[in-house]
């Protein structure tokens, strides 16, 4: 007796798929059921799913590949403040940087502060600086503005000294400072020496959003996600994100089924010297992978202990951690994998490194590590002889991006040639390593992944340094693999996506542009035309607008969000010029409004 057809809810066809299924590596159509791909195959044989009630949609020949999942990410804490941001992620010039300033401090309202939070570096400008105290001040003389400039430092106007409070009497805090004129005043600039905490503790300082606006927030920057193809990610905790308090906002919207990016997340220690103290507690009332399939837990980290918190500040010489930090983290580490809590930690420099793995070497000796999953994050300069030590431990490693946005100052700091493998990305594989790569958004790098690709294939920051040779450099197949189906892996979810593949999570992108044949400068300017996440879809654009839920509109009304968007785009911010987003020659053009940016003839995205 034959089979009976399933009858699918949606059917996507010419489309050029690639699945990241080694089975079945490309196709031209999908069906989807729920939440799952039911069928992956050629139009005729995928059409067979098609019914009554089928939606159908034509991929115009795009390319379409399996969702993106950044596997180190602060989403939670980004979304509690996605609206109070001014985003520069992207921005081309400090002309525009600076006009895109004045115009929000022009309608923020008292006591809101203008705040520019990570994502951006003074490379990526055209002027090749970052912009003056003066600049900042002569545009807002009277509304605070906060400006992060990665964990490096922060740029205050005189109104925001004056709201936190910092004055000539003001003692620097421990590990940052104030810096001060001739007359020992502050001059608004904050440094970080050796750690961020004094970037932190002053941007807590402003006010924050009222519950619904952080609702609000938080879907808008899942949407912003999905507009370059985002579908998944692991959030690596953070400071000031604290354990559940920050983390109701996510578990509201997991229970009123509205998040767009499934969700693994660490839990991130908050109380140097008590840190065994908070594990203890969370161990004993929670379970790692457990959850919905949107929001679910993931283990500790990526801050374990303080003393081991090597923050990179490439600026600055590499800071020596204290002697306690052994002891400390060989309390936390053994209660984890006693407990079989994965974990994840923070980790830059090589001479760490080499210390973090003496702790779980020793750990490993009374409580063996055997198939827990535990990550090291970062590892710029990580030794060759460490990555055998992590390997021996079943350990993986998880890269980001940062070296895109900082890659001049380490360069300046310790020469080219030290550079050429920070991180050394191809000898972890070589070595058998698991590889995860994200962007550590939105404080440092920006969350834009193909930017993220960007630097995985080419080697180059954003300023256009070429940092490493070919030999340390992916393929554009291996780098959407570790965006893929690679990552997956990270939150033990390998089994259900990461592919496009029957049974796995109908989570899926079509993208502006062709990843595998466009140049390479056009890679971080790709953004996905149509995203769908569990079988729904969560954003559209160009062809595909019309099925595309509509974009709420950001709260409270003088969001910059509202006037600015995330990620720069040139027609929302009054730029000649922009990037195009590829219209099919099959496709048609249409010249009305997005919520995107406009789509004309010019198509200006970015």
């Amino acid at each position: 007796m034959p089979q009976e057809i399933v009858e699918a809810d949606l059917l996507i066809h010419n489309a050029n798929i690639v699945t990241m299924d080694e089975s079945n590596p490309t196709a031209t159509a999908v069906a989807i059921k729920g939440d799952r791909f039911i069928a992956v195959g050629t139009d005729s044989d995928v059409m067979r799913y098609k019914g009554s009630s089928t939606r159908v949609v034509d991929g115009n020949k795009r390319l379409l590949i399996p969702g993106l999942n950044d596997s180190h990410i602060h989403l939670i804490r980004g979304g509690l403040n996605y609206n109070l941001e001014l985003r520069w992620d992207g921005v081309p010039s400090v002309a525009d940087a600076l006009r895109m300033l004045k115009q929000q401090v022009d309608r923020t309202p008292a006591p809101h502060w203008v705040r520019v939070v990570g994502g951006w570096t003074e490379f990526q400008f055209k002027e090749r600086r970052m912009p003056t105290l003066e600049e900042i001040n002569q545009i807002a003389p009277d509304t605070p503005v906060f400006i992060l400039n990665l964990y490096r430092q922060a740029f205050l106007n005189k109104a925001a000294l004056r709201v936190v409070g910092y004055t000539k009497d003001t003692p620097n805090p421990p590990n940052g400072e104030i810096q001060r004129d001739s007359n020992g005043n502050p001059t608004g600039m904050l440094i970080a020496r050796p750690n961020a905490t004094i970037l932190y503790a002053t941007l807590q300082k402003g006010p924050k959003l009222s519950h619904e606006d952080q609702l609000n927030s938080t879907r808008l920057f899942m949407r912003e996600l999905n507009r370059f193809g985002v579908t998944s990610v692991i959030d690596a905790g953070g400071g000031f994100q604290n354990y559940p308090d920050d983390y109701q906002i996510f578990e509201e919207l997991d229970r009123l089924g509205d998040i767009t990016v499934r969700t693994a997340y660490n839990l991130f220690t908050q109380r140097p010297k008590n840190e065994l103290d908070d594990f203890q507690s969370w161990t004993a009332k929670s379970a790692p992978y457990t959850g919905s399939p949107y929001y679910r837990h993931n283990g500790a980290g990526e801050m374990l202990v303080y003393s081991a918190a090597d923050f990179e500040d490439f600026v600055e010489p590499r800071p020596e951690l204290p002697a306690v930090l052994e002891d400390e983290l060989y309390e936390v580490s053994r209660h984890l994998v006693q407990q079989r809590w994965p974990f994840r930690l923070h980790a830059t420099y090589g001479e760490s490194i080499s210390r973090f793995l003496d702790v779980f070497e020793r750990v490993n000796k009374e409580v063996p590590f055997k198939d827990l999953r535990w990550i090291l994050d970062h590892a710029e300069t990580i030794r060759e002889k460490d990555l055998e030590r992590v390997v021996a431990l079943g350990g993986s490693i998880a890269v980001q991006s940062r070296m895109a946005f900082q890659g001049e100052y380490f360069v300046d700091r310790y020469g080219a040639q030290e550079a050429e493998n920070t991180p050394p990305i191809v000898k972890m594989l070589t070595a058998g390593l698991r590889v995860g790569v994200g962007t550590d958004a939105t404080r440092v790098a920006s969350y834009n992944p193909w930017v993220a690709l960007y630097w995985l294939v080419t080697g180059k920051t954003l300023g256009g340094l070429s940092l490493y040779p070919a030999s340390n450099r992916v393929d554009r197949h291996q780098a959407l693999r570790m965006y893929t189906t690679g990552n997956a892996w990270f939150s033990k979810e390998e089994d259900v996506k990461g592919q496009v593949k029957a049974g796995h999570y109908a989570d899926l992108s079509i993208l502006s542009d062709d990843f595998f044949h466009v140049s390479e400068e056009e890679i971080k300017r790709i953004e996905s035309v149509f995203t769908v996440v569990g079988g729904k879809i969560v954003y559209g654009t160009l062809e595909f607008e019309k099925l595309s839920p509509p974009a709420p509109k950001a709260s409270p009304d003088w969001a910059p969000h509202n006037y600015f968007g995330g990620y720069y785009k040139a027609s929302n911010n009054g730029g000649s010029g922009g990037n195009k987003i590829h219209m099919p020659q099959h496709a048609h053009h249409c010249n009305h409004h997005h919520g995107s940016g406009f789509c004309d003839l010019d198509c200006f995205v970015f």
